[in-house]
């Protein structure tokens, strides 16, 4: 009886989660419909969530396209099929790779600073103070943030796209001996324009999980120092396992069929 007691107690905390979650997003989406806006914070989340992530963002891109393209052509060469490289190389960064790769380093950078900011203002009672300023902390913190990063995350994401497929470029030309016209013209025949919008869908839906996390975490987080911190670390691990729950319900609502 122990064994189901402990199945029912975490069924009952993980259902209560969510509705805490689910109730945090629909009032948010809510005050995301209505004035006032403020422009202010929302150019500053902008500044903060695309501009300041590119660096990590671009070499991660980078990096990870010159390695696919060094691993696809040694796998493929297995079966005499290196001018597929080129194919695969791009549909994989477009497809997948850049969305859940910029997602990730953008939601490891971004959400743990949302929520420890939003989580030091809970503690120190500044969100208190706004209340009591009319302001509905809603509207100030959280609405910023989320429209920042449905904005932002596909300009980062089609950057992450572009970088990727030029790492796998350097890599093919550089070092494997491609003929770099070649390349391209194969590069550009297989991508499709499902695979660019499906990439930027991708994106802006990772964008809203990333703010949304952050800002719930630290929006609820309690208990002094303690309490922000593991607001920080829950806000990033539960960004990283709803962007991979998501690319893959995106995924399988693109191309399952």
């Amino acid at each position: 009886m122990n064994f189901f007691a402990i199945i029912g107690r975490f069924t009952l905390n993980a259902l209560a989660a969510l509705g805490r979650l689910t109730l945090f997003a629909g009032q948010a989406l809510g005050h995301l419909a209505r004035p006032p806006f403020f422009i202010r914070n929302i150019s500053q989340q902008i500044l903060t969530i695309g501009y300041f992530s590119l660096p990590v963002v671009g070499l991660t891109a980078l990096f990870t396209g010159a390695a696919l393209a060094q691993q696809i052509y040694v796998g493929s060469a297995r079966f005499n099929a290196e001018s597929t490289m080129a194919a695969v190389v791009v549909i994989a960064i477009v497809r997948e790779l850049g969305p859940v790769l910029g997602g990730l380093m953008v939601a490891g950078r971004v959400s743990s600073a949302m929520a420890a900011e939003i989580g030091t203002m809970r503690v120190t009672e500044q969100i208190d103070a706004l209340v009591t300023l009319s302001t509905d902390p809603y509207k100030y913190l959280v609405v910023p943030r989320l429209i920042a990063g449905v904005i932002t995350l596909p300009f980062l994401v089609a950057v992450a796209n572009i970088i990727g497929v030029f790492g796998g470029f350097l890599v093919a030309t550089q070092r494997l001996g491609f003929n770099a016209g070649n390349y391209l013209s194969v590069t550009m025949n297989f991508l499709e324009a499902t695979d660019i919008v499906s990439s930027l869908v991708k994106a802006a839906v990772f964008g809203f999980i990333i703010a949304l996390m952050g800002s719930y975490h630290g929006y609820h987080s309690s208990g002094g120092a303690q309490g922000v911190g593991r607001a920080t670390t829950d806000a990033v691990v539960s960004a990283f396992i709803l962007i991979l729950l998501a690319n893959l319900i995106i995924t399988i609502m693109v191309f399952g069929s």
